[in-house]
């Protein structure tokens, strides 16, 4: 990823505190080592090294540095936990000692007057080399199962640690999304970058819109150039093609909508997420904390004063295809074993023969979830934990979800209320065949996994956000952990704490009853 002039770096290591083997042996591990002292791989950990979709994270030069202000930070302030000091850690007081030094990671950290916050961190977050993609994804299983562990709770400490800094960020790029298939925002949409265009700004900023507005009469991007003709090379349109690739051009994201439309824009940016800012003009408001009729006095404070990230918490699953060319083992007398999933998953190593391969790579914002599609019956589903096989599923369908996700399908299925800043994973069954599977919550540092049986009845399917459907047939598994690139979710001023609550009561009307009646004397 392109590296910005404000010294913003970051690599896998960067997560990590423990023993590093060699560049050489660091790319050729490609599998979760769920006990490091373990002499035994798991079978389906292998990933063969040759596989032309996989490309190792040393493979490009500027997979070290990165445009993410995320992992800028955590770079900069924790690359151990704390009262790890005799492995390279840093304490308490240390901590608070870094976050002073402007020179180590890039940023300006000042005291302000602004009650709700202790400082402010200034992050130089603006320039780009737009000639440069983005690397190629990395793969889940490129991570051992300490440095995943290490990773989330390097991400969890930062998340914590933002609660009380303002992020100022140097935004001179600006990518807009709009609500799809409602034309009354197109009006506002226009208003917007107009306003954003404006030489009065003091800041020429480039604003990005949706290619489908290059053309369309109500927004009339010709008109906003001659209205104002130095915005002649600062408007430009993106598509999905464009934020998947290069995602480090853009300093600040604003989305027109609901809920829906923020995580579109998580499935846009499927690994660096600039600070994304949301107006409500959609049903839900969840994650949409701000009025559009305000959005002057929004904006400008946001870019002069800087803005409050609460990280929320993204899933990264890998689908794993069952090969298909595979020699069947043989059992005693010379008989074919039948496959086992469960054997494949947490058995030992026999030989060097791949079981599994990977297929597709998705950052969710929301959930994953793994169910009968169209089938008449239900599904077969296998659920694992770390190097453990949790139960069988019977149901439906099972669902994954963040806390963030905590109130979408999650809560529909009969899943727990969660805290979006809770560093959990929520595990529902949907309609199980059974009255005992009751919905668990696990830490955020398992990886799970959920497969298909070779000998279901049928396949299952597989969407992730709500998107891209994939039939799993048996053999298959999804692969489910936490994400190194967190979604960025800026927060109104001095509301972090309780305006969760309050969505979930003004959203979901929750525990709202007529009260009883005091007993009278």
């Amino acid at each position: 990823m392109a590296q910005r002039s404000g010294g913003l770096k970051f690599s896998v290591e960067d997560f990590t505190h423990g023993e590093q083997g060699s560049e050489t042996e660091s790319q050729n591990q490609v599998e979760i080592v769920f006990s490091p002292d373990s002499n035994h791989r798991r079978k389906s950990s292998l990933v063969s090294s040759d596989d032309p979709r996989i490309r190792h994270r040393r493979s490009e030069s500027y997979d070290k540095n990165t445009a993410c202000f995320v992992h800028s930070l955590l770079n900069g302030e924790w690359n151990a936990p704390v009262g790890d000091d005799e492995e390279g850690g840093v304490g308490g007081q240390e901590l608070d000692e870094q976050i002073k030094k402007p020179v180590d990671i890039g940023m300006t950290v000042k005291d302000s007057d602004l009650s709700d916050y202790d400082r402010v961190a200034v992050v130089d977050y603006a320039s780009r080399l737009s000639e440069q993609t983005a690397p190629a994804m990395v793969h889940s299983r490129h991570l051992t199962k300490r440095q995943l562990s290490d990773m989330a709770w390097n991400v969890r400490k930062l998340s914590k640690r933002l609660g009380s800094i303002k992020l100022k960020l140097t935004v001179k790029s600006v990518f807009l999304v709009t609500k799809a298939h409602d034309e009354s925002l197109v009006s506002l949409t226009r208003e917007l970058t107009q306003w954003l265009l404006s030489k009065e700004r003091g800041t020429l900023y480039t604003v990005y819109v949706q290619e489908s507005m290059r053309h369309n009469a109500e927004f009339n991007g010709d008109g906003l150039i001659q209205d104002e003709p130095s915005a002649q090379d600062r408007l430009k349109y993106w598509n999905s093609k464009l934020s998947a690739d290069r995602p480090q051009m853009f300093d600040f994201v604003i989305t027109l909508g609901g809920d829906g439309t923020v995580l579109y824009t998580s499935w846009l940016f499927q690994r660096i997420v600039p600070p994304v800012l949301s107006f409500s003009l959609g049903s839900l408001g969840f994650l949409t904390k701000f009025d559009f009729s305000t959005y002057q006095e929004t904006l400008t404070k946001a870019f002069r004063d800087g803005v409050a990230i609460s990280l929320r918490l993204r899933f990264e699953c890998t689908i794993m295809r069952s090969n298909p060319n595979r020699v069947p083992a043989l059992g005693e007398g010379g008989s074919v074993v039948k496959k086992d999933l469960v054997e494949e998953l947490i058995g030992e190593e026999v030989g060097d023969t791949l079981t599994h391969t990977p297929d597709k790579v998705f950052e969710i914002l929301n959930d994953v979830v793994v169910d009968r599609g169209p089938n008449p019956t239900m599904s077969t589903i296998e659920l694992f934990g770390d190097d453990e096989h949790f139960t069988t599923v019977q149901a439906d369908g099972i669902c994954i979800s963040t806390p963030t996700g905590s109130t979408a399908y999650n809560l529909a299925a009969g899943g727990a209320l969660s805290h979006p800043e809770n560093p959990v994973i929520l595990v529902t069954a949907i309609c199980a065949h059974t009255l005992s599977f009751r919905p668990i919550i696990l830490p955020d540092t398992i990886v799970l996994r959920m497969g298909v049986p070779y000998d279901a009845r049928t396949t299952s399917w597989a969407s992730f956000d709500g998107r891209e459907r994939v039939e799993l047939h048996p053999g298959d598994y999804v692969t489910v952990s936490a994400s190194r690139y967190p979604f960025a979710n800026v927060l109104p001023a001095g509301r972090r704490s309780e305006d969760w609550v309050q969505s979930i009561s003004k959203t979901l009307n929750w525990n709202s009853r007529q009260r009883q009646k005091a007993f009278t004397k």
